[in-house]
């Protein structure tokens, strides 16, 4: 039987699940915290973190979410997330030459992924041995010519692969891609592949960027606010803030996702005392909508039709001049939604006409409306489409270039939406790719390089063979995770830049390195002294980030100087000055300031207190679009049922206490869940249906497009509120039922929002 804590920790503790009837984060929140300072020993220095984290002026990025700071200047607004994400990193705990002298992989492989993490901090960089099946110490230089030989000796820089997670500096970013188009490969795959690649080729097509339009004084003057596809209490926990004052002042704000998250209901704001004291929670929504999975294009053009349909008679209704004046596409768009039928709105998503109806009015009613979204919405086939249809929405009212309005999504990672700013795209333009020629002197490759899913074919296929992984867990953060270990294990080489021991340590090539890094929070002093890194926040605000905890380990680098160590043992006849870059990073900043649009004079602009926010084109009605006008799209719409009654439409998901891959414990506090992963969040009626009781047993068998299954036994199936037809449950543990080959034709991401199932009562066999 799998454990019952997946890949969290071994527990043999009783599971239970029950309705969570209390507010959003407030004192359940400060009593997680509390248990995680005293476990990790951090009583003290966990406090003394919390004053300097998200602070201007000399504070350190929250290595978590990328929810921006206060416009005003941050003062102790903290989530819970972010305070076990920094206490997670500054354990005392080690996992050094002797622990490693201790454990052959083999015997690591057993291990939970909690119990990898749990080890500790890694403190000097470690090669396979594969005679002993050890990692044994090695120099840094000695990792770097290994690296360099091996990059060499590729017939083709295509052979190798880049993988990036989103916690790199934007100086970190740039340097990183820089190495990878001057060796000569645009394979810069990210973590975004596989989150919000949707929102950025849906926004870049519509509005001529890839980014959203609002930012936080928009989120503090929005009449409407809708939100869609996302568990703010647990991934964007800071906006919980916004939403509570968003209700005070009179906002309407519409949740729409298949499960009524605990962000939906109520919360009490940490750092209001007086809340706190008292024990009063504030309302954070007005209207919740369960969709269908998938099922938010359908309820978003319903609204529109809605809206067309009141305009009719209420001219009011559109905003007609900014139509005329902004946008290109709006007639076939009006028709479309005229020659829908209203049934297939319903069918489509799982809501009533009344239901769609009452979120119309409350748009139409409203003059300022911001609409966020996440993974719910993107993760999907037609994700690319429905982003698109937030976009047409927001249109019809002209709600853009305005205060209070705009799209805005919701990055999951602390600086992913920096990374694709400062070059990590397998996709470069040629206007970025001729800037960063001009300012760097090289000549990078024009080609199209690698994402995640096409990373993972060409590792299978051999075509790639050299994998280097800066942060992050690939191995368990991409979808079939057995075809993703397949194709690993076949490279010739295999790099992990890692704070941590993780999966992906233990799922290596021929050969394999781990490469400790220093942590967002500890001091980084290179030869010119401290140094500072910078990071964008999911609404483009640029901003330092300043270490100062001492580092785990007299042996770890940054970032940075890794990856000019690797360059320079890869790249003998370079003329970029990669000693240099380290050893100041203003340095750095400077050649960015030449390489990338919106970075000019940057040293000096993002040393002021709140650091800057890059100029966002759309937010002007600048549309860098071929017709220089927004555009509207006029995409089908979906037929999300599945061919088969017996088939349920799985959504994978984050438990509340785990970060990504990180697992802090086996507990999803928000969800009622205590003491167990192996589960699948069913609705009741389809329970029934399928003749299950409460905590049974269950086999989840997932059928790919291809006909091919994927199965994974002794489930719990829990009852939960939610949709018929669909399902849900965790990942990573539930990665292995996508198959590599299921992405989205739109945005090539992995369906992990769109998993077809059939939930069987698991028969166990008889002993003799």
């Amino acid at each position: 039987m799998s454990d019952q804590g997946g890949d969290g920790p071994t527990t043999e503790a009783e599971w239970s699940q029950k309705d969570y009837h209390h507010p959003s984060a407030g004192w359940g929140a400060a009593r997680s915290v509390a248990k995680v300072l005293g476990r990790e020993h951090a009583i003290t220095s966990g406090p003394r973190a919390m004053l300097r984290m998200n602070h201007e002026n000399g504070g350190f990025d929250c290595p978590g979410c990328a929810w921006p700071d206060a416009i005003d200047g941050l003062k102790l607004d903290l989530c819970e997330n972010g305070v076990k994400h920094v206490v997670w990193e500054m354990t005392p705990k080690r996992a050094g030459r002797e622990f490693f002298a201790a454990h052959t992989v083999a015997e690591l492989e057993s291990w939970t992924d909690f119990a990898l993490e749990d080890v500790g901090r890694l403190t000097e960089p470690m090669v396979y041995d594969a005679t002993t099946d050890h990692y044994v110490p090695i120099s840094w230089q000695a990792a770097f010519d290994l690296i360099g030989t091996e990059l060499q000796g590729l017939d083709s820089p295509d052979q190798a692969s880049f993988y990036t997670s989103g916690r790199l500096s934007n100086e970190a970013t740039f340097l990183y891609q820089l190495f990878a188009r001057e060796y000569g490969t645009n394979n810069l795959p990210d973590c975004s592949n596989m989150c919000h690649e949707a929102s950025g080729r849906a926004l870049q097509a519509a509005l001529g960027t890839g980014k959203g339009t609002a930012d936080l004084k928009d989120w503090e003057t929005a009449e409407a606010i809708f939100v869609l596809g996302v568990n703010a209490a647990s991934n964007a926990p800071r906006m919980l803030t916004a939403l509570s004052d968003a209700y005070r002042r009179g906002a309407q704000i519409v949740h729409i996702n298949p499960l009524v998250e605990a962000a939906a209901g109520r919360t009490i704001v940490p750092h209001e005392f007086v809340d706190m004291a008292l024990n009063r929670s504030t309302p954070t929504s007005t209207l919740n909508l369960q969709v269908r999975v998938g099922g938010d294009l359908a309820l978003l053009r319903g609204i529109a039709k809605a809206v067309l349909e009141e305009a009719e008679t209420d001219p009011k209704a559109l905003d007609e001049v900014f139509l005329e004046r902004y946008t290109d596409g709006f007639a076939a768009y009006r028709k479309l939604c005229e020659q829908t039928d209203w049934a297939d709105l319903v069918e489509q998503s799982g809501l009533t006409e009344a239901d769609i109806r009452r979120a119309a009015t409350i748009y139409s009613r409203s003059r300022r409306t911001l609409i966020s979204w996440c993974l719910g919405v993107t993760q999907h086939e037609h994700g690319v489409d429905t982003v698109r249809e937030i976009v047409n929405l927001l249109l019809l009212r002209g709600n853009l270039g305005r205060e209070g309005a705009g799209p805005s999504p919701v990055r999951g990672h602390s600086n992913v939406q920096g990374n694709r700013t400062c070059g990590i795209d397998h996709r470069p333009g040629t206007a970025f790719l001729d800037r960063l020629a001009a300012a760097c002197e090289i000549d990078p490759p024009r080609h199209h390089g690698l994402d995640t899913v096409r990373t993972i074919a060409a590792l299978r296929d051999g075509s790639v063979t050299v994998f280097v992984g800066m942060g992050g867990n690939f191995a368990l953060a991409a979808p079939d995770t057995a075809a993703t270990a397949e194709g690993l294990r076949a490279c010739e080489l295999t790099v992990q830049v890692s704070t941590k021991l993780n999966r992906s340590h233990l799922v290596h090539g021929r050969q394999a390195l781990i490469l400790p890094c220093l942590g967002r929070t500890e001091l980084d002093v290179q030869a010119a002294g401290p140094q500072s890194v910078s990071v964008e926040d999911s609404m483009s605000m640029v901003h330092l980030s300043t270490g100062r905890k001492r580092p785990a380990s007299p042996a770890l680098l940054s970032e940075p100087a890794i990856i000019a160590g690797i360059a320079r043992a890869t790249l003998p006849d370079t003329r970029t000055p990669w000693t240099s870059y380290v050893e100041d990073y203003d340095r750095i900043r400077d050649i960015m300031a030449r390489a990338l649009d919106g970075f000019e004079d940057f040293n000096r602009r993002v040393r002021h207190p709140l650091g800057f926010r890059l100029r966002q084109p759309a937010r002007e009605l600048v549309f860098r679009t071929e017709s220089g006008r927004a555009e509207f799209s006029t995409a089908d719409l979906p037929d999300l049922r599945p061919a088969d009654d017996d088939v349920l439409i799985l959504q994978t998901m984050r438990s509340h206490d785990q970060w990504n891959t990180t697992i802090y414990s086996d507990n999803d506090r928000y969800r009622g869940v205590k003491n167990l992963r192996t589960l699948i969040l069913m609705n009741a009626d389809d329970m029934q249906a399928r003749g299950l009781a409460q905590g049974d047993l269950v086999d989840i068998t997932a059928t790919a497009r291809d006909g091919s299954t994927r199965v994974l036994r002794e489930y719990r199936a829990l009852r939960y509120d939610m949709p018929r037809g669909n399902a849900a449950g965790y990942m990573p543990e539930m990665n292995v039922l996508v198959a590599a080959t299921d992405y989205s034709t739109q945005s090539d991401q992995p369906l992990m929002k769109n998993i077809h199932v059939r939930v069987t009562p698991t028969v166990r066999e008889a002993s003799n």
